[in-house]
């Protein structure tokens, strides 16, 4: 056993391990850190059942997409980074939405040519296809070990027995109450008299019980084909929507291959396109490569790393869509020498206007997407993030379902150079166009060094990105799981040209600093993201579970021999 947990950690990362010492330590307890406590003690029942990382990754992600149905659910889709022990494979699961075959590249124009925001992002022409149900038969065919309906019993129980309506519930609901009550059937599940429910208020959901039970006995056929597409499809185009069975008999997930980074001595592992997050973080840290930012100042150290956003979202801006429909210069921009070109046009000293990069012809996000990572005591390793995108998606539910529709269309450029709903803007690579994925900010993630494994990601829209990267800078430097998870955060994105922080992220003193230098610095008044990670020691098989501390009293960082299991 000991000797076969050692292969698959050695073919984990051939590049990162060579100079690494052969481990000796399996982790001695498996560990799930997620967004929601009734979802990380669904995975961990799981587990205690005879499940490994990928069983509990099932049960995590039908039980947050029941109690956290702002962030994700069966209506919308998301990437999983997956790590399998036995192998030492690395593959990452594309179960991103599809746009319908019926779409087309000016559909949220008006007759003007101007961009209605509106159509993209409430009611039902904003949904794409949904890919989490595939995911989780994927999962338990190809990786689990348990049969889907065991990974899924959790879920189905819970949404019968009832949950407590949170805080987070509450404060995401808020911002959507008036879309949600446009809807007569999502009005039902989530409304209580027309308002949003009191916390603690005891909530159930026997139609997505219903739907898990389907799943459960037909697979993603039993969703995606047959008497439940119907309804779903019916349901939609008389909303005004365009799906069609046809859409919803094609869908399939995609496995891809990660993206590969070596920065000071560790290997990051994480996501491709159709997610801009891994070529992202290439062009960060390898444009960081060229400067020793450790030993620097923070002010110093900040603006070169904000300089570094700034080139990487800019290029995310031109050249990043769905690899499956159009060109995109992976290995190009992920290369050592085209960071060197971009690091020479970067003044140390003063900030560079981002209208003073070419490219481009021409605000904030909240906390909706989920994430969660799980290691087993194997060695198994899953990083998942999943979305409907704005809180409560597009705020339709389809009679009888049970679950909220995704709005992901507004992902897509709906014109070049108008940004979408967290301020992104993007041009003819992420148009919309039938089948096609759009681009996502998606990004987990795994870092392996000498003696240490961490697996991690966030919620946060355009956001994702940098707070993966300020956590893999937390990482490398030697903190802890909930160190990680609970670090200050800054953030630019080539456009809006603004520097945005989290209030405690600096000093008044840093903060003249950066302004002195050229920077538009915006604290906010809240913070923002939701980190998950959880951490190997393979010196001592020591294993930690962070939840991020922002919301307090909701996520549930834990470890088998820690947690009471959910009954």
């Amino acid at each position: 056993m000991i000797r076969s947990l050692i292969l698959g950690l050695l073919l984990f990362s051939p590049l990162a391990l060579a100079d690494a010492p052969v481990r000796t330590d399996p982790p001695r307890q498996a560990a799930i850190a997620s967004a929601n406590a009734y979802a990380t003690d669904a995975g961990l029942e799981v587990l205690a059942k005879g499940g490994n990382a990928f069983d509990a990754a099932i049960a995590v992600s039908a039980t947050l997409g029941l109690v956290e149905p702002e962030s994700s659910g069966l209506g919308g889709g998301g990437f999983l980074l997956l790590h399998t022990a036995k192998d030492g494979r690395d593959v990452f699961v594309d179960a991103r939405e599809r746009a319908p075959m019926a779409a087309t590249r000016d559909m949220f124009l008006d007759a003007q040519g101007n961009a209605n925001r509106k159509l993209s992002v409430d009611g039902a022409l904003a949904a794409g296809i949904p890919g989490t149900p595939a995911a989780l038969q994927h999962l338990a065919s190809r990786y689990g070990r348990l049969p889907l309906a065991q990974s899924l019993a959790p879920a189905i129980r819970l949404a019968r027995t009832g949950w407590k309506f949170g805080p987070k519930n509450a404060a995401m609901l808020g911002y959507r109450r008036d879309a949600i009550a446009g809807n007569a059937a999502a009005a039902a599940l989530f409304l209580r008299n027309g308002q949003v429910p009191a916390q603690g208020t005891l909530m159930r959901n026997e139609d997505y019980a219903r739907t898990l039970e389907l799943i459960a006995r037909q697979g993603a056929d039993g969703f995606y084909r047959g008497a439940y597409a119907k309804r779903m499809v019916a349901g939609v185009r008389k909303a005004g929507g365009i799906w069609t069975e046809r859409d919803l008999a094609e869908y399939r997930v995609v496995e891809r291959e990660p993206i590969r980074i070596r920065h000071r001595g560790f290997e990051i592992i994480t996501a491709p396109p159709p997610s801009s997050g891994g070529v992202a973080l290439a062009t960060i840290l390898n444009v960081l490569d060229g400067y020793d930012y450790v030993k620097l100042d923070r002010v110093a150290r900040s603006h070169v790393v904000v300089e570094s956003m700034r080139r990487a979202y800019r290029d995310r801006a031109i050249y990043l869509g769905d690899p499956d429909f159009v060109q995109v210069p992976v290995a190009l921009l992920v290369g050592k020498d085209y960071a060197a070109g971009l690091r020479a046009g970067i003044n140390t000293e003063r900030a560079t206007p981002s209208d003073m990069l070419p490219g481009v012809t021409v605000p904030p996000s909240r906390p909706d997407t989920t994430h969660f990572s799980i290691i087993d005591a194997q060695g198994n390793l899953a990083a998942v993030t999943q979305t409907v995108n704005l809180p409560y998606g597009n705020s339709l539910v389809v009679a009888g379902t049970g679950f909220l529709l995704n709005n992901e269309m507004d992902d897509f450029s709906v014109k070049p150079g108008v940004p979408n709903a967290f301020g992104l803007v993007g041009e003819d690579a992420n148009a919309i166009a039938p089948g096609k994925r759009p681009l996502s900010s998606m990004t987990p993630t795994f870092l392996l060094g000498n003696d240490r494994v961490a697996v991690l990601g966030t919620p946060g829209g355009s956001r994702i990105v940098t707070m993966v990267l300020l956590g893999l800078f937390e990482l490398m430097d030697g903190k802890g799981a909930q160190a990680t998870a609970d670090a200050p955060r800054f953030h630019h994105q080539y456009l809006p040209d603004q520097l945005s922080a989290e209030p405690e992220a600096f000093s008044a003193g840093e903060i003249a600093a950066l302004k002195a230098r050229g920077h538009d610095v915006a604290i906010g008044d809240r913070s923002w993201g939701n980190m998950q990670v959880v951490l190997w020691n393979r010196a001592t098989g020591e294993v930690q579970a962070g939840t991020d501390g922002r919301w307090k009293g909701v996520g549930k960082g834990s470890s088998t021999e820690e947690s009471a299991i959910y009954r």
